[in-house]
């Protein structure tokens, strides 16, 4: 897989996010970047659990949709 990136403008949004957090939360003062350094240990290490889930979500939808779909294609018997 590979690794987890964000353009710019997600990346500050998620920075801000996580430095707000960690004041708010964690009565914990985080320069930009210490912030930084969390953000990338989190998306290193736990965000591939997060992606993971995802496509196995996804794919469960796929089963259902295609399951349904194949239903509705059936022809009735006809005695």
């Amino acid at each position: 897989m590979s690794r987890i990136e964000f353009n710019k403008q997600k990346r500050d949004a998620l920075l801000d996010k996580l430095t707000r957090y960690l004041d708010r939360e964690l009565d914990c003062e985080a320069s930009p970047l210490q912030a930084g350094f969390l953000l990338d240990f989190i998306s290193e290490q736990m965000g591939p659990y997060y992606y993971n889930q995802g496509v196995q979500d996804a794919q469960q939808l796929f089963r259902e949709k295609l399951e349904d779909a194949v239903y509705e294609i059936e022809k009735p018997f006809v005695d």
